[in-house]
Parts: C-alpha cells; sequence; structure tokens
C-alpha cells in the first residue's frame, strides 16, 4: 500500500531541536524519526511513501535529495566528479515529498494527497512517533472489517509511577505502567479512499470533522494495539526515544535487523 506521512507540523514543544529543522527530521540515534517510521513500514513491503511537507519543507526535500550521501561511505574522484558508493543495500524506496502548505491542517495535508494516491487504499501516519504496530494484522484487520477508516489505538504509557494505598501503607508500586483505561488514537491509518470525500480544504483538522463523522457513520473501528508506542512531543520524549536507541533495546527496531 502507499503510505502517507504527515511531516509538515512546526513541532514548538520541540523548540531547540524545531527552530532549524521540521519535527519529523529530529535525529533519535543519528537519523530522523522520519527515516525511523519509514524503515518500519518498509519492514512490512510497504516502500511508497507520500509525505505531505509544510514547516521547513526545503530541510526534508534536501535530506531525500542527498540520500545517499548523508547515508553510505562513498569515494568522490575530484577530477572526474565520479562518486563511488560503498554500501549496497541501499533503501528501494520511492519517495514523493508535497508541499501541501505552511499552515495547512493536518486534514488539509491529506487532502492535498488525494490525486497521488488513487482509488486504492493507503496507510497514513504522523511523523512524529514510532511504534511495533504489526502492520500485517492491521491491513488485514481492516480488509476484513470493510469499513472506511481503521485507526490504531493504543494505551500511552503513563508518566508516572502509580501507587495504591490501603491507608498509608502502599500494597503495590508500578513505575509508569501502561494507562488501564482509556484509549488514544496512536495514528498507523488504514483508509479508503472515499475518506477524501468527508475533509473540506485546508483548514480542516483530520483529528475533528472526517473522524468525528466516520464514528457517526459508522465507519471508524480501532485497531487495539498492546505493544510499543511512542509520540515525540518534547525534548523528554526525545530523550527517551533516544536511550532506547543507544542501549539496543528500542521495540521499534526488532522487526528490521539491517539498520544500525
Amino acid at each position: 500500500m502507499k503510505v502517507i506521512i504527515l511531516a509538515g507540523g512546526f513541532g514548538t514543544r520541540l523548540g531547540e531541536y524545531t527552530d532549524a529543522i521540521p519535527k519529523p527530521m529530529v535525529p533519535v540515534g543519528g537519523r530522523p524519526i522520519l527515516w525511523h517510521i519509514m524503515q518500519h513500514f518498509s519492514s512490512y513491503g510497504h516502500k511508497e511513501f507520500y509525505l505531505a511537507l509544510g514547516y521547513k519543507s526545503q530541510v526534508v526535500k534536501e535530506y531525500f535529495l542527498n540520500y545517499k550521501a548523508f547515508n553510505v561511505d562513498f569515494t568522490v574522484d575530484l577530477k572526474s566528479g565520479a562518486i563511488t558508493p560503498h554500501q549496497l543495500d541501499e533503501e528501494d524506496w520511492r519517495v514523493t515529498l508535497v508541499d501541501t502548505g505552511l499552515k495547512t491542517m493536518t486534514g488539509g495535508r491529506v487532502k492535498r494527497m488525494q490525486s497521488y494516491i488513487g482509488k486504492e487504499p493507503f496507510l497514513l501516519t504522523y511523523g512524529d512517533g514510532v511504534a511495533n504496530v504489526d502492520l500485517d494484522a492491521l491491513v488485514s484487520f481492516h480488509l476484513k472489517h470493510g469499513k472506511l477508516v481503521t485507526v490504531t489505538a493504543v494505551r500511552p504509557t503513563a508518566r508516572f509511577g502509580e501507587l495504591e494505598l490501603d491507608g498509608d501503607k502502599v500494597t503495590k508500586f508500578q513505575e509508569k505502567p501502561q494507562v488501564d483505561e482509556g484509549w488514544i488514537n496512536g495514528g498507523f491509518f488504514v483508509i479508503d479512499p472515499g475518506f477524501f470525500e468527508l475533509i473540506d480544504g485546508d483548514h480542516t483538522i483530520l483529528e475533528e470533522s472526517p473522524l468525528e463523522k466516520a464514528a457517526q457513520n459508522g465507519e471508524l473501528i480501532a485497531f487495539q494495539h498492546h505493544g510499543f508506542w511512542q509520540c515525540m512531543d518534547t525534548k523528554r520524549d526525545r530523550d527517551l526515544l533516544e536511550n532506547l536507541w543507544q542501549d539496543d533495546n528500542a521495540p521499534w527496531k526488532k522487526k528490521v535487523n539491517q539498520y544500525d
């Protein structure tokens, strides 16, 4: 399936990074978080990407225009100008970069991708979060239920440790447990092209009218993901992902053995 990644937001809460680069380009383990997301989709055979750009779109464009230079060792013959790369296991991705407007809302960015997607179901996610979602199971779930939209529902890890008390006595202590109640939108959507008709234009927020209408019409279904999921909204979030990567304990890496 084709994959749309929303990569146009400002990322204001990551200001020390996003003053210079867009949020999807914030590095984790020396690579943009966008690259990690794309690797996950690629590991399941989804290698045709459509990036909905906005804020500092030129940074993303330059990264992919110079992808080989950024990601492989190479020799330059200064006399002839010939460049010889030294790694052969390059990604076999096809990446379409679309400037969807600086102030366009999330729904509007999706709408602007309609002409590239055609009439087949497609995958959609945000460019600021990683997970170990089983994409084969997700797509099968969507096709089985035949609804317009499938959203991956997640229970994020609590920010603080949890105590159970009996009076003043602590009967249970759990450090940063996964939230027991309440599912949230974790991205990783599978969407039928009819969904484009629920989006009015650039001003439309994906998470409001379009998804609300789909739910009201009985056309929104949730794929419950019980594994790892982490967005990157703050420096704390970014540092958590970096530490997981450096400790070789990044759950989103488990499916993909070939990248370091």
